[in-house]
């Protein structure tokens, strides 16, 4: 625009599609205005002009234009916003337009979580049941994320397990047997091309290529030390197909999740599983995978493990009509991406019907811990696994002793012995205080007990859920 358009757009005054702000001072309420217009007519705002409509314009420098630039990060989904500057003449001061165009197919946006609307010159947080309603129809628009045009080719693709998508469909019966093994009939087949035009929910099945177009595409695994992010033991981030990062994922799980086991009578060595069942595990990521909002540009699936529990989040809210609650019982099947979801159930690793949080909770209910929480909060939905009582932190069985193992098997015939008679038993040639110091590791693993104090103490196994103590 030139000065004399803009003095022209000042003196009509602000109206639903135009906003006037003194100084980037009001940046934030500037957005707030910039997220109601993109969910409505468009509109601009102008810095540099006061409520009494004097064009006063500010100094432009780096630091303010690098301001503006953090500012519209905190949009989701990414805002369509053009910056313009207009110098003022003779001065050094210059306006700034922040120009935003309707964008229905992208609605609805939010700026720090929240969803604004223009309303005449007023911009207000928008209503839930108006919010909700949009959702809904970006998720059911042909012109959601996932359906969009790609701009790989097929060379950028993981051919391999492409081909192997339809062999495993064929041999569960999800995909006829008579599915061409051309690599671009079954992309066709799963709907993952069109018109000879890969779409976006191909490369995140299959895309080998994903930088500098997918950052999305990304997981970030963690072990924490302790129950907070304070201090990690390890610590990932991949970029990569969906199922390459499940298989990543599921290795992270087993390299650092603790190992709970038991002792049976006669036998020598632990019986060792998982902590929580690993069919649950996978459910949860082949949820975040399927589920998550891929249209916001920094998101990514999260794997993060602490001393008490273990948590999967995915960027993005939860499908329209559907509550936290919502997912304990019977519901429909919603993906926020059905192709995705699709290629993810002809290959097996998901059902249809919507019964994938169920399966989680009646499985680790089954493995004798709590229920998992699922949890919506900040844009992002998450599921936390939560160990029992019975298993510690830090129960890994390799990292017991082989006398730690042979004081374990001695008590696992017994209902409780004293300091004594099980030093005698295991090891009655160590010293005293050595032995003493390997009975008080297992039970601070939460392995054995002591019951009373001095001489009248006596040792115990402590049976997991679901077992009965050795007699």
């Amino acid at each position: 625009m030139t000065i004399n358009e803009v003095e022209a757009l000042v003196r009509r005054g602000e109206s639903e599609t135009t906003e006037f702000k003194k100084t980037t001072g009001q940046l934030s309420r500037a957005a707030e205005t910039i997220c109601g217009f993109l969910n409505g007519r468009g509109g601009v705002v102008v810095i540099g002009v006061t409520p009494e409509k004097e064009i006063i314009g500010q100094t432009v420098s780096d630091g303010t234009l690098q301001d503006i630039a953090q500012c519209l990060r905190r949009f989701e989904p990414p805002a369509p916003v053009e910056i313009e500057r207009i110098p003022l003449p003779d001065s050094a001061h210059e306006l700034l337009l922040l120009r935003a165009d309707a964008s229905h197919e992208s609605r609805p946006f939010t700026f720090d979580g929240r969803p604004y609307e223009r309303v005449a010159s007023t911009t207000s947080v928008m209503p839930q049941e108006k919010y909700q309603r949009l959702l809904l129809e970006r998720a059911h628009s042909s012109r959601r994320w996932e359906n969009l045009p790609s701009e790989l080719a097929l060379g950028d693709l993981d051919q391999e397990e492409i081909l192997k998508t339809a062999r495993l469909g064929a041999a569960a019966g999800r995909m006829s047997a008579a599915t061409s093994m051309e690599v671009a009939d079954v992309l066709d087949r799963l709907g993952l091309r069109t018109q000879g035009q890969l779409l976006n929910a191909a490369v995140v099945v299959f895309g080998q290529r994903m930088l500098p177009h997918y950052p999305q595409c990304q997981l970030r695994m963690a072990r924490f030390r302790g129950t907070d992010k304070t201090e990690f033991l390890d610590q990932r981030q991949t970029n990569g197909h969906a199922l390459q990062l499940l298989e990543e994922a599921m290795q992270f799980l087993t390299r650092h999740l603790p190992v709970a086991g038991r002792i049976e009578p006669g036998v020598f060595e632990r019986a060792d599983a998982p902590l929580f069942p690993p069919v649950a595990l996978r459910e949860a990521l082949v949820n975040a995978f399927c589920h998550r909002d891929y249209s916001i540009a920094g998101s990514s699936v999260s794997l993060a493990i602490y001393d008490d529990r273990l948590e999967i989040w995915s960027d993005g809210t939860l499908p329209f009509g559907l509550s936290v609650d919502d997912l304990k019982r019977d519901h429909l099947s919603r993906p926020r991406n059905p192709l995705i979801a699709e290629a993810f159930y002809r290959r097996g690793l998901v059902e249809r019907w919507g019964r994938g949080t169920q399966k989680i909770i009646e499985l680790c209910v089954q493995a004798g811990h709590p229920e998992p929480e699922f949890v919506e909060q900040a844009g992002a939905v998450g599921v936390r696994f939560l160990p029992s009582g019975y298993i510690a932190p830090h129960r890994v069985a390799h990292d017991l002793t082989t006398r730690q193992r042979e004081i374990l098997q001695a008590l696992a015939g017994k209902q409780e012995v004293s300091f004594g008679d099980l030093r005698a038993l295991v090891a009655p040639t160590a010293a005293e205080r050595t032995f003493r110091d390997e009975l008080l590791h297992l039970k601070r693993l939460g392995m054995i007990g002591l019951r009373g104090r001095g001489r009248g103490a006596s040792w115990f196994l402590i049976a997991a859920p679901g077992e009965n103590k050795a007699e």
